[in-house]
């Protein structure tokens, strides 16, 4: 059983302030005759998670580049939702939740897009 599109998540309230610690695994694809493939389909990263007051695993699809961040980087989940699979048991069910997202990004100290660090603020220098 799953949900049909997830739970979109806000990811201030949720996680606060996320920290980059490692990856966690590389999840393959199989072949059609159920063995392993070299194809790698999505990453797993452990995040430190202020909010939860623990470690998070979240998984990005594997067409995003490998993330290598400095270990304790400041970083950002683009569009994180949270899904859950679930077993039927002789005693109900069993639900294990996830958390997949788009991309991993540092998070810019300044809350600016990262490369733009012009302050359009300031008065040009010269002629008054």
């Amino acid at each position: 059983m799953r949900l049909a599109n997830g739970i979109i998540i806000d990811k201030e309230k949720t996680f606060g302030v996320l920290k980059f610690s490692a990856l966690r695994r590389e999840v393959h694809m199989q072949n059609e005759d159920g063995t392993l493939s070299e194809e790698i389909k999505e990453r797993t990263y452990d995040l430190k998670c202020k909010e939860q007051g623990r470690m998070i695993q979240v998984s990005i699809p594997a067409t995003v580049p490998l993330k290598e961040f400095d270990y304790n980087a400041e970083v950002e989940i683009i569009n994180p939702m949270a899904d859950t699979v679930a077993n039927a048991t002789y005693q109900g069910a069993d639900v294990d939740w996830y958390i997949k997202a788009d991309d991993i990004v540092l998070k810019n100290k300044n809350n600016q897009p990262a490369g733009n660090t012009q302050n359009h603020n300031q008065q040009p220098q010269g002629k008054k």
